[in-house]
């Protein structure tokens, strides 16, 4: 069975499996890096993510290969542009990773420009589909906290100084569609919101935040922005048009026409004559981390604490995003990770597929059919035969009688990863 595909925006059809490309250069050597994109496009996926921070944990040695290995697979692999989907992203404020614009010390123009410009330059190619802000230039809780402490707020560049920059990228044709990372309801919806007041200015089309069995935290506030948020895409012969609307409760409409970009549209505009066809799409979530950084594979549940080249063992203390996360230390977590891992040994699956089709790819799933969001599951592998287990997922139907026990855990141990 092939891998199923997610039309995540005009003209971008995605599979619903994306390989990442964050262990390319570290744990992966090139060769390495090479048999796994070499394997992963000829078992269906099209889709690729990367982040000009990558690999981790992050040097100032490494950073940038996966974008630099990825695109020399494209170059000397031959693959055409047009048959695979590049995603990467800029990183946000750091102060620790100076080697990269000095910090990176805030998304302003000048810093989203020369990330794309050196993304670009990178991977060897004319453009990136989608473009992402890896996390916010303003300080919000992340991989693992959950409480807003509006004392840690700090200066930050607006929104619409990001919205203009990569409005201008999409205009000079370096980047068609652009997404967020590691957000919250509230940044969704400003830039919404911002790109609603500015027409010119290009609408998210992705948000990428962690999601797996131990982490539905998107379902708790961002699920409904995504659902509500959406924009309609008219078609006249070759091109789509699209016809925006201006201001609240009224105001003036005009129509802007594109082909490498979505704008925020409203839905209650009437389009010209004559009556054009359209499709309508919604924000779409990029679900990274679906196997919980490994947990949900139960290597870790081992009586040696599972390979030593497993990425919380062989980069334990120096992976400070990931532990602080995805903590076994935690009783709570592996509490939860070891019922989910019992369940897919009484229903005879590998808990990679579990796991995975829990999240978006078994068609039909019933969570799959309760939450069509999930545009695209994003997943690493340092091996072969961890590829092929994702890719099997494919071929996993699961039963109403294992939602239903997957969901009685969720219920007694809500979102331990959060």
């Amino acid at each position: 069975m092939p891998v199923p595909l997610f039309n995540l925006a005009p003209n971008l059809t995605v599979s619903r499996l994306c390989l990442g490309t964050m262990t390319f250069g570290e744990q992966n050597s090139l060769p390495q890096s090479f048999g796994l994109l070499d394997e992963a496009f000829n078992g269906g996926i099209n889709f690729f993510d990367s982040a000009e921070m990558y690999p981790v944990p992050q040097r100032a040695e490494t950073q940038g290969r996966s974008e630099e290995y990825l695109g020399r697979w494209i170059k000397l692999r031959k693959i055409p542009r047009d048959r695979i989907v590049l995603a990467t992203k800029v990183a946000g404020p750091s102060g620790q990773m100076t080697w990269i614009r000095g910090g990176p010390k805030c998304l302003d123009c000048r810093n989203i420009t020369n990330a794309i410009d050196s993304s670009l330059r990178r991977m060897q190619v004319d453009y990136i589909d989608l473009y992402q802000i890896h996390w916010p230039d303003r300080y919000v809780p992340m991989f693992g906290e959950t409480e807003y402490d509006p004392t840690r707020q700090f200066c930050s560049v607006g929104i619409e100084e990001q919205l203009d920059a990569l409005s201008r990228a999409v205009a000079a044709g370096k980047i068609r569609y652009i997404g967020v990372s590691n957000e919250t309801p509230y940044g969704v919806m400003k830039f919404i919101q911002v790109a609603d007041r500015i027409a010119h200015y290009p609408k998210i089309v992705s948000v990428q935040n962690s999601y797996n069995l131990l982490c539905r935290t998107f379902d708790a506030g961002i699920a409904e922005c995504c659902h509500h948020e959406g924009y309609v895409v008219f078609l006249l012969s070759m091109h789509a048009r699209l016809f925006c609307h201006v201001g609240e409760g009224g105001g003036s409409s005009y129509q802007y026409t594109t082909t490498l970009a979505c704008y925020k549209v409203s839905l209650e505009c009437k389009p010209a004559s004559p009556l054009p066809v359209y499709m309508s799409y919604r924000i779409s979530l990029l679900a990274y981390s679906p196997l919980a950084m490994g947990i949900l594979s139960g290597k870790y549940f081992a009586a040696d604490g599972g390979p030593v080249d497993a990425r919380l063992n062989v980069f334990k203390g120096r992976y400070s995003e990931g532990e602080s996360r995805y903590n076994l230390s935690n009783n709570i977590i592996k509490a939860a990770a070891l019922e989910y891992h019992d369940i897919a040994i009484k229903y005879s699956l590998h808990p990679v597929s579990l796991a995975i089709g829990m999240i978006s790819l078994s068609l039909n799933a019933a969570f799959v059919l309760r939450h069509p969001l999930v545009a695209s599951a994003i997943f690493g592998a340092t091996k072969s035969w961890q590829l092929q287990e994702v890719l099997k997922a494919c071929m996993i139907e699961l039963t109403p009688e294992i939602i239903a026990e997957i969901n009685n855990i969720h219920a007694r141990f809500p979102d331990p990863c959060p």
